[in-house]
């Protein structure tokens, strides 16, 4: 029996305006993103991701502290990071980290590892961006010993080794839950199956099914390690109101916002309302009224058979009370009309 899809958020914490339009401050934003988990919960929505960026337009630096702060108001939704950047972190604190989650929580605590698409943390915290492969690599490696909760022996190059070292507090119930994110390598997907981890695909520009090669090299290499493939999760942008024309006006300036920001520091000229729209329409832009979100979420879960959906609700300076609706008609209207579409 093929389980139903799975529902969930994201967000980076975007620094928000006020309803004068000015810049919320970092701790504000931090504070709206746990009543936005929260409502999350109350909806019946099965995860909320929290991105870890280290720059002034996102607010979340420490993604594991606020999940702590949203376990101790919620009871059911699952919590995890959007991503974590393993490449800049020590494998077995952050282990660590999401094992103390995973208590506080009662065993919701999940963890999805990447190499960042963002590498401010990189010389922040020390490390040589000459080396970001090879650091993702050699700490995935011993992230993956970590899951076994048996003591581990483990030796790599650029730390030092571990001899039949146990790592606390463990998990209590079964096996911490991590994901691969991954944004478009195939290597990536590969090493994914490698470690038998569930593949979390970043896809955030482009029609979604150009993503289903990488599928079915997730699912070869599976049956080539003689295993049963792990779920496939999908993580894309989105925002939805009462009407597709409300959508899109409401969102279109604050997502512009975001993308010219991020382009002006990677060489990507300033997006075009044509561009828009054709990122809503056949893109990977899930934006508009319950319906239109609705059939496209369905029509991607059918051609990349996903297990689970997480929407990266936010979106640049988009207030907080607009995302606060947007979640809402998300958990009432469009995860019921999927679910529907799907059977």
């Amino acid at each position: 029996m093929i389980a139903p899809l799975e529902f969930g958020l994201d967000t980076f914490g975007d620094v928000t305006k006020d309803a004068a339009g000015a810049m919320l401050p970092h701790a504000q934003v931090i504070l709206n993103v746990v009543d936005e988990a929260v409502l999350a919960d109350e909806l019946g929505l099965d995860f909320i991701g929290l991105g870890e960026h280290h720059r002034a337009d996102f607010a979340i630096s420490s993604p594991e502290t606020v999940l702590a702060a949203v376990a101790s108001r919620t009871k059911r939704i699952h919590l995890g990071s959007a991503v974590t950047v393993l490449g800049s972190d020590d494998p077995i604190r952050v282990f660590q980290r999401f094992a103390t989650l995973d208590a506080l929580s009662n065993g919701r605590a999940e963890v999805i590892l990447g190499r960042g698409s963002f590498t401010e943390s990189f010389p922040l915290f020390g490390f040589d961006l000459r080396q970001y492969e090879e650091l993702f690599e050699e700490k995935l490696d011993l992230f993956a010993a970590l899951l076994s909760q048996k003591p581990v022996t483990w030796q790599g190059k650029l730390r030092s080794s571990l001899k039949e070292q146990l790592v606390y507090p463990p998990v209590e119930n079964g096996q911490l839950k991590t994901w691969i994110g991954v944004g478009g390598s195939p290597q990536s997907v590969v090493r994914a199956a490698h470690y038998d981890l569930p593949l979390m695909l970043a896809i955030i520009g482009g029609d979604p099914e150009r993503f289903a090669p990488y599928v079915d090299l997730y699912h070869r290499a599976f049956k080539e390690f003689g295993r049963p493939a792990q779920p496939i999760g999908v993580h894309s942008p989105g925002y939805v109101a009462e009407t597709d024309e409300q959508a899109r006006e409401e969102l279109w300036p604050d997502y512009k916002a975001m993308r010219d920001r991020i382009g002006r520091e990677r060489g990507w000229p300033p997006m075009g309302r044509d561009e828009f729209g054709r990122e809503a329409e056949h893109g990977s832009l899930y934006v508009g009224s319950p319906e239109t979100v609705a059939r496209k979420i369905a029509k991607t879960a059918k051609a990349l058979g996903i297990a689970r959906f997480q929407l990266k609700y936010s979106a640049g300076p988009l207030p907080h009370e607009k995302l606060m609706k947007s979640i809402e008609l998300y958990g009432r209207k469009v995860v019921p009309m999927v679910r529907e579409m799907l059977g």
